[in-house]
């Protein structure tokens, strides 16, 4: 049964038309509004009787919300009290949100919900996506026709096996789906009925989980091979059946899982992936950025890569992509973006490579001449015969930006670019006041996670926060509008494009490069309109051409407001 419709009537107001009974709009939480339904309402739907006499106003609730916040002390307790109010009431939980972003962001997804990850099975409360195990696989259709959705946009699927920098969590994934669901809505007003969070349960190699009593997973090590590819295929056949417009996000894969996944199912159904996609559009956006703030084309800067995960490899491809846009070969282009896994400097021929590295590696020709101390050159070698202008950290590992590499990298440039964007806080390869100090105040710094801002001799210097929460809701909203068959290369290089153009003359000066998390919305407005306007150009879009683009997208996003609920059936 489908529980409720989201229909305009002729007179233009919009409805949600339901056929539940009063008791059971309380439990939806996109159709409750707990206190306050309408005199109307109530009457339509026999809950008199069931409610407070007083009639609130969202405002009211939003602000009994907030201080039920405020209650707690630690981050967990208030990411469960959010959890919980999401589940309960869709438009008060937002409407919060809307109102505190700087605040709550960090609270429903980075750093707080990696804690919540690991706790997943011990926090569970309520149902809440799709759960699809190698006990239910093959039945995926029915498993679909079981939501209680009246249509799905848009999905966020994980495996849960490289979840952060924590790694393999099982069915705690789901965390993460449910998290960066409730950042598109957020940033880019995707409705929350259209959202669909798909935890992809193949098991877990985690041996204290499968012997915790606990733990809501299956109880077995994980698929490999061809079950698992076979497990994926089934998986997507039915979802691009069921829902052949919605975009699918794979999201905190393994690394080489994630890229096999991508290149296979890209071209078959709109999809792509934060981890590898999103934060190489997120990381040259902040490069770009970085270039309008010192006046230095980013075509010149040599970068350095420290991490050669997912995320690394990605941001390789869109930093490369981002350079040919600027005028650079292929091959210029490449020799100027220097990945780093835990060994060195990936160079072609390096013996034990992962075969997803292979495009990042350097022509051994580039470090012929290099002085080194052992076989594979180290990032400080890398920094020193390379030139490098540019450090970004997607390891890992906490200080891994020591005084003597930063030091490196500002011997080489008169304004250092160092990106320690590790998640979280405590992986940072390096905290910004220490770069700042190493670099007498020259350096532009960014983050994964939230820093305070630094001051340096009466100034403020600004720490902006390189956010993926920045691209890939835009991306989405974009990829929507312009119904794009697929999610392409071009369109994350506008989107960063976008985003670098978001920020600011007045927090460029102070030191940031990306936007303040306050105004979130209003950048992944910019970069969804950048992102439909390249699926045009590109003729990947199936919607036609809006005549106010911006216009077209503003009409779709999604505001956390409370609009009439009215029995089916009724006036039209």
């Amino acid at each position: 049964m489908i529980p409720y419709e989201r229909r305009t009537r002729e007179d233009g107001t919009e409805v949600l038309e339901t056929n539940l009974p009063g008791t059971m709009l309380t439990r939806f939480p996109i159709l409750n509004k707990e206190s306050a339904f309408t005199a109307e309402e109530r009457d339509a739907f026999n809950l008199h009787g069931l409610l407070p006499p007083h009639i609130s106003t969202l405002e009211e609730q939003v602000t009994r919300a907030e201080d039920n916040l405020r209650g707690f002390t630690t981050d967990l307790d208030k990411h469960v009290f959010l959890r919980v109010l999401q589940d309960r009431n869709e438009v008060v939980f937002y409407a919060l949100l809307e109102r505190h972003v700087e605040e709550i962001l960090p609270l429903i997804y980075t750093p707080t919900v990696a804690e919540a990850v690991e706790q997943f099975s011990r926090l569970y409360r309520h149902p809440r996506g799709l759960v699809v195990s190698t006990e239910t696989i093959g039945r995926v259709d029915q498993l679909l026709a079981n939501l209680p959705q009246p249509d799905v946009k848009l999905a966020v699927a994980t495996d849960s096996e490289g979840i952060l920098g924590i790694g393999d969590q099982g069915f705690g994934g789901m965390a993460i789906c449910i998290g960066k669901l409730s950042l598109y809505t957020l940033a880019a007003g995707i409705d929350p009925g259209a959202t669909l969070p798909i935890e992809l349960d193949v098991g877990t190699n985690r041996q204290d989980l499968l012997e915790d009593p606990m733990y809501l997973g299956v109880r077995h090590r994980r698929l490999t091979g061809e079950a698992y590819d076979a497990f994926m295929e089934d998986f997507v056949r039915a979802f691009a059946k069921r829902y052949p417009d919605a975009i699918l996000q794979w999201e905190d894969f393994s690394k080489q899982r994630a890229f096999d996944l991508l290149d296979r199912y890209r071209d078959r159904l709109p999809s792509f992936n934060d981890d590898i996609q999103g934060t190489g559009a997120v990381v040259l956006s902040g490069l770009l950025a970085a270039s309008r703030s010192t006046r230095r084309p980013f075509a010149e800067q040599v970068i350095a890569i420290h991490g050669a995960g997912a995320g690394g490899v990605g941001v390789a491809r869109q930093i490369k992509s981002g350079l040919v846009r600027a005028g650079l070969s292929e091959d210029e282009a490449h020799r100027r973006v220097l990945v780093h896994d835990s060994k060195g400097l990936i160079v072609r021929g390096r013996g034990g490579l992962d075969v997803y590295k292979d495009e990042v590696a350097q022509d051994p020709d580039l470090v012929a001449g290099w002085s080194l101390e052992g076989d594979i050159p180290s990032l400080l070698e890398t920094i020193h015969h390379a030139s490098v202008t540019s450090l970004v950290g997607l390891s890992g590992q906490r200080g891994a930006f020591d005084e003597t590499v930063v030091r490196a990298v500002d011997a080489n440039t008169p304004a250092p670019i160092v990106l320690p964007l590790s998640n979280p806080t405590h992986h940072s390869e390096a905290r910004p006041e220490d770069v700042l100090a190493w670099t007498d105040g020259r350096a532009l710094v960014a983050t994964g996670s939230p820093f305070p801002d630094v001051i340096r001799n009466g100034r403020r210097v600004v720490i902006g926060q390189g956010n993926n929460a920045f691209i890939f809701p835009g991306v989405g909203l974009g990829t929507l509008v312009s119904r794009a068959e697929r999610v392409t290369d071009g369109m994350l290089s506008a989107a960063a494009e976008a985003l670098a153009e978001a920020v600011d003359a007045k927090r460029l000066e102070q030191g940031a490069l990306y936007p303040n998390v306050a105004h979130l919305r209003r950048a992944s407005r910019d970069v969804a309109v950048a992102v439909v306007e390249q699926a045009h150009a590109e003729g990947v879009a199936r919607a036609e051409r809006p005549g106010d683009v911006r216009a077209a997208v503003d009409a779709v996003m999604w505001m956390p407001r409370y609009v009439p609920v009215v029995p089916a059936g009724g006036d039209r």
